[in-house]
């Protein structure tokens, strides 16, 4: 089931998934995505762009019982995707593509839901780059622009559809201007601060296509208390209980 320098982590106690020290691994950035976006429950689609090794789909899947498509461009990542969908014995509701999100073959304008935790950081002078192709492309648009990601997520989902992304606080306006561009509105932040007197450090942002203006501001999450353990609340809402 996993090749060599591979481990099976949990993402939670009922949910497994392969990793490997030579790619980047998940965060809990995925995961609060997975549990802040809206999701069909039993009717219609939903798309994950560069999905790497597969853990938001997975964890949409304990949410709804909706086909998931992955797509992602690494083949390494696609196969960990797959594997990991097998061992959760998923396969006949989760796929991965190995696709470019600019050019994937997806049906246009059919998902209910496209959400995308996407490089956080733009591309930078070759010079700079991490000697691990794997980070680099998980961490820096090597593979797609912002716009290019947000451009793409909107041609796959269908008017009146949701659109959800994860990204850093300091690219929120960025991400807000870039929804509305290609006719998604920005309907619903949540920001997520990893202690109480700090800034937040993690944002999420959904968006209708085709939506009214109006934009939510949920409450915010605080991560660690006083002690450096997670607050209750961040546990409920990172293991779906809340």
């Amino acid at each position: 089931m996993t090749d060599q320098n591979e481990r099976i982590d949990y993402i939670t106690k009922n949910l497994q998934i392969i990793q490997s020290e030579d790619v980047f691994s998940f965060s809990m950035d995925a995961v609060l995505l997975a549990r802040f976006a809206w999701v069909p429950i039993t009717q219609g689609s939903i798309v994950d762009l560069c999905s790497g090794n597969g853990v938001i789909p997975l964890v949409l899947s304990t949410r709804s019982r909706v086909p998931i498509t992955g797509i992602e461009i690494q083949p390494r990542l696609k196969d960990m995707a797959d594997r990991s969908i097998h061992l959760n014995h998923l396969s006949a509701q989760i796929q991965c593509i190995e696709a470019d999100v600019r050019e994937t073959t997806v049906p246009p304008a059919q998902a209910d839901l496209v959400t995308c935790n996407p490089p956080y950081f733009a591309a930078v002078a070759e010079t700079e780059y991490h000697n691990n192709p794997h980070f680099d492309a998980a961490r820096h648009e090597r593979n797609g622009t912002l716009q290019d990601i947000v451009k793409a997520a909107s041609r796959m989902v269908k008017q009146k559809g949701k659109v959800a992304m994860v990204l850093r606080p300091e690219r929120f306006l960025e991400l807000v201007h870039l929804y509305q561009q290609y006719g998604i509105e920005p309907k619903r932040a949540k920001w997520i601060h990893p202690l109480a007197d700090r800034p937040a450090n993690i944002l999420l942002l959904e968006g209708i296509k085709a939506g009214r203006p109006g934009l939510t501001i949920e409450p915010p999450l605080i991560v660690y208390d006083d002690q450096r353990q997670y607050t209750k609340e961040f546990q409920k809402y990172y293991e779906g209980s809340d």
